[in-house]
């Protein structure tokens, strides 16, 4: 059962962007069993791509979230704890960037997702408390185990333009919806239909549409795609162009607290 209401951003800002980084790194090339050259391309995101991505970051005194898979947690946990130590939010990405919709068995799952958890928590001291499915796919389990597991947020449904509240069993989990066209890696790495300048006129445009109508835009980026060459200056352009608009940029757990503070129990359809 799912709450919508209408969305509005905090007093003083215009909009929300949710902006956030999925650091694979080599997670799902290793999970296909893919050959060094392939590899080598995840590891970019721990090279130079994050370092990057950082600077731009600190340009603009941002603190975002990066969805981490739990294996990437253990094998780099150099570079995580610099980003938690930076203070940005690592929440959950699956351990090896599964497909989670080829889960049959939810026992299987549920062993998986404490893997997760805890490879997380080992390296950052946190438990993370949202969560992306890889490839934006779940099982029909993942749902109900991210309640199981006390989430506070999800990131992977394409059923809104705003956020919303699941609830079950007066339990209550924020969903902060996505879109495929708000994700450099289709556009940039898989299908490469679209150049860096003509990807950031689309997001700019629908970014100046969730400013007009006083919504919400979530955009996803990947250190080991956006911080290639020229590319970080999309990310570079489209901080300025939210900062100089008023848009509220947080971290998903804060955007989280805020959506159940101020949607929670209001109305329910």
């Amino acid at each position: 059962m799912s709450q919508q209401v209408e969305f509005k951003p905090p007093n003083g800002y215009e909009y929300v962007l949710f902006l956030s980084f999925d650091l694979d790194v080599d997670s799902a090339e290793q999970y296909r069993g893919s050959d060094p050259v392939a590899l080598s391309r995840g590891r970019f995101s721990v090279r130079r791509g994050v370092g990057k991505v950082l600077n731009v970051l600190y340009k603009y005194g941002l603190k975002t979230t990066f969805f981490v898979p739990g294996w990437v947690a253990s094998t780099y946990p150099q570079i995580v704890k610099v980003l938690a130590d930076d203070g940005h939010e690592i929440a959950a990405h699956g351990y090896i960037h599964e497909r989670f919709d080829e889960f049959k068995d939810i026992y299987y799952e549920d062993q998986l997702f404490r893997r997760m958890i805890e490879s997380i928590e080992t390296f950052t001291n946190h438990k993370p408390i949202g969560f992306r499915a890889p490839y934006w796919r779940f099982s029909k389990n993942t749902l109900s185990l991210l309640f199981k597991h006390g989430f506070k947020y999800d990131s992977s449904l394409m059923d809104d333009e705003y956020p919303y509240i699941i609830e079950k069993n007066n339990y209550f989990l924020v969903e902060l919806p996505v879109d495929w066209r708000l994700d450099d890696w289709p556009y940039l790495e898989y299908y490469r239909t679209l150049t860096p300048r003509e990807l950031l006129d689309m997001w700019i445009d629908e970014i100046e549409y969730a400013r007009q109508n006083h919504g919400y835009v979530s955009i996803t980026m990947h250190p080991q795609c956006i911080g290639r060459g020229a590319r970080i200056n999309v990310l570079d352009k489209i901080l300025r162009y939210a900062v100089e608009t008023k848009a509220w940029i947080p971290q998903g757990r804060v955007l989280a607290d805020y959506v159940l503070e101020n949607l929670l129990g209001k109305q329910c359809c």
